[in-house]
């Protein structure tokens, strides 16, 4: 028998364990999907925006993966730390796969970023989510005004929507009670979302995009003359050679030109070929604006420099320019490209294949992809991983892993604990006169899990 650990339960951790039991040119293979908090799902319980329903309903699928009897879930479990390093799973398990994401939002590197009221994204997100490290950040929204995202992806989407979005929109949904109550209490009228290219290479999908033009209150206005810079905005020819989403964004935006009836209480303005320069402080520290330079394109799919600035007043700024992996002690890392090296999914050690050590997911390839991408990463690694299966599985094993991992100090929440952590939510919930909501607490997820 195969005995294989997958490090992460999210999305590309679950597809890596659902390949493996599903294959039949090793028989008998047994996966413990191990995640270093006490739920399961990764991203789609923590980066996907809450009143994104259907996305989070892939929650289902993954959790009939997880409660396949040859799978076993085991959370709390931290990888890489004093009591369970990298070399100590692999003695554990014939092979390991490392399926980790990418943690680590990118700074904008410039001046100001150190200001209060600057916060990543990722941050944001990981608040209003119920993430259990982002339970201690603070979140000032009934002091803020004015808000600026920094990026023109989807995350940037989400984040301007729940700054904009009511809270009867919110209440329904899974949001921890902290964060909504922050939300009811916000002072926020404007948001602009920021982008340093043009409309064409936003890298938001349109069904996130339009969505911000249906949200009740709310004015959504893009400049007419930050449009027209782009070069396709008004070459039809060049803009049918668009990809289709692009084309579709383009559509969308050009409906959303021009200032806007200006009668609603809140404001979404979408900026185009503005290049972050400085953060602007006042006296007491705080965030008050932010400083641009006016971009252009400059003939080869890039922007350069105008020297024309300007200021955008803010009191909250949300830095969403893209994700890194981060290194995880024990394993070779890539600095450059955020990224384990690897070939076809087999970690690469001074060029040569680890023999039993593998990764999928956005720690592979980095993060690029929506969720369905992992699928296919994950089938390839696994791919690896049975051709090596032969050689992997000549190596004994001490016994059953958990055991070793509780005499290492490890309390693994096992699938009756994170089923008990899902009641536990549905009865605050009940109580709230909500939902189920999210416990967002190291504490109050190990007190719901139980005993362990």
């Amino acid at each position: 028998m195969l005995r294989v650990a997958v490090v992460g339960s999210g999305p590309s951790g679950v597809y890596a364990a659902q390949t493996l039991v599903q294959q039949r040119e090793v028989p008998g293979v047994r996966v413990d999907v191990l995640d270093r908090l006490p739920a399961p799902y990764g991203l789609v319980r923590y980066g996907v925006a809450p009143d994104h329903e259907k996305i989070k309903s892939l929650q289902g699928s993954l959790r009939t993966v997880l409660e396949d009897e040859r799978i076993r879930f085991l959370g709390n479990v931290e990888v890489g730390g004093e009591r369970l390093s990298t070399g100590r799973l692999l003695e554990l398990y014939h092979a390991v796969v490392y399926c980790v994401g990418a943690a680590r939002d990118r700074m904008l590197g410039i001046p100001g970023e150190e200001l209060i009221g600057v916060h990543s994204a990722t941050a944001f997100v990981s608040w209003y989510s119920g993430h259990p490290d982002a339970a201690a950040e603070v979140f000032d929204l009934p002091g803020v005004d004015s808000a600026v995202v920094v990026g023109a992806g989807n995350v940037a989407v989400d984040v301007t929507r729940i700054l904009a979005r009511g809270t009867a929109e919110l209440a329904p949904t899974d949001m921890p009670q902290p964060a909504l109550g922050a939300l009811a209490d916000s002072g926020v009228r404007r948001v602009a979302m920021v982008a340093r290219r043009g409309p064409s290479q936003g890298r938001f999908t349109t069904k996130e995009l339009r969505e911000l033009g249906t949200l009740p209150g709310v004015d959504v206005g893009t400049d007419p003359a930050e449009l027209a810079l782009d070069p396709v905005y008004a070459d039809p020819v060049a803009a049918a050679a668009l990809p289709a989403v692009a084309r579709r964004n383009l559509e969308v935006l050009r409906g959303w030109a021009g200032p806007g009836p200006g009668d609603a209480p809140r404001r979404i303005a979408l900026r185009f070929y503005l290049r972050p320069m400085e953060i602007l402080g006042g006296p007491d520290g705080r965030v008050t604006g932010m400083r641009f330079e006016r971009t252009a394109p400059d003939g080869s799919g890039g922007v350069t420099g105008t020297g024309v600035h300007e200021d955008i007043d803010a009191q909250l700024v949300l830095r969403s320019v893209g994700y890194r992996g981060v290194p995880l002690a024990g394993l070779p890392f890539d600095s450059g490209r955020g990224t384990v090296p690897h070939a076809a999914g087999r970690v690469l050690r001074a060029g040569r294949a680890s023999v039993g050590e593998y990764v999928a997911g956005w720690i592979k390839r980095g993060p690029t992809g929506v969720i369905g991408t992992n699928r296919p990463c994950a089938k390839e690694t696994v791919s690896s991983l049975l051709q090596d299966a032969g050689a992997l599985a000549r190596r004994d094993l001490p016994g059953d892993p958990l055991d070793a991992l509780r005499a290492a100090g490890l309390r693994p929440v096992r699938w009756p604990g994170w089923l008990a952590i899902e009641a536990a939510e549905a009865d605050l919930g009940r109580s709230l006169g909500r939902r189920s909501v999210k416990i967002p607490d190291w504490q109050g997820l190990l007190g719901a899990a139980g005993p362990l």
